[in-house]
């Protein structure tokens, strides 16, 4: 089957590394592989993915009154941790043998090539798919809002946002069992409804830029695959 999408970017927020374990370590190589594997089956599709990793996992900005650690400071541990969260994303990509590159908007020169759009478009047209570390590299930004803009600038088709849950509901399905799953949402509905489908400054640079959204369980093998293909998953806010 012909992919619907030809260039996605693929929003993974950190927590979700973590899948059900809560041993104390940063991810769960088990779920880490189960990505790899969906991202492999649409590259070998001829999809130009590129990613977005958070980082909550590892750090989470904390309130700055409570840690005594200054906002802007916090947030740049948080860029660290997503370059850490992307690194073990590679590796794993890498092992099952897709071609990979790094992209950091912090400079790390050992671990990461520096953000420079030109090359990441190189790099996703010679199908390799690409990792961007370190959110947008700026303080007070989410990584939400560092998927939005890498999505613009890789003039991508859509940003599949994956999550716990197989869409946007009327209430959280986790906590609601009447909850009810949208299947189309249109940016003014998600406002007029409050529905947190990213944070405000990440959702507005979408709706600018009309950039369409599909929130779905990343954490069911084979979901990723059939989001490309235009199936009926998860929630499409356009």
């Amino acid at each position: 089957m012909l992919p619907k999408y030809k260039r996605v970017l693929l929003k993974l927020s950190g927590e979700a590394l973590l899948g059900d374990q809560r041993n104390g370590d940063p991810f769960n190589p088990k779920i880490i592989e189960q990505y790899a594997h969906d991202i492999k089956m649409v590259t070998d599709m001829g999809v130009q993915v590129a990613i977005v990793i958070g980082g909550g996992n590892i750090y989470r900005g904390m309130n700055e009154t409570d840690s005594g650690i200054e906002r802007a400071h916090g947030d740049y541990m948080g860029m660290l941790a997503t370059v850490i969260n992307a690194m073990a994303m590679q590796a794993m990509l890498e092992k099952i043998g897709v071609y990979t590159r790094l992209q950091s908007a912090i400079n790390m020169e050992q671990v990461a090539e520096p953000y420079i759009r030109r090359k990441a478009l190189r790099h996703l047209e010679k199908g390799r798919v690409v990792i961007f570390g370190a959110g947008t590299g700026n303080p007070y930004f989410t990584t939400d809002t560092a998927g939005s803009l890498r999505a613009i600038e890789m003039k991508a088709d859509v940003i599949l946002k994956g999550t716990r849950v197989d869409g946007i509901y009327t209430a959280d399905p986790e906590k609601d069992p009447a909850a009810i799953r949208f299947e189309k949402l249109t940016y003014q509905d998600c406002i007029s409804k409050n529905l947190k489908v990213m944070d405000m400054t990440a959702f507005t640079l979408c709706m600018e830029n009309k950039m369409p959204i599909i929130v779905f369980d990343m954490n069911r093998p084979g979901n990723l695959l059939q989001v490309v293909e235009g199936k009926d998953v998860g929630t499409l806010v356009s």
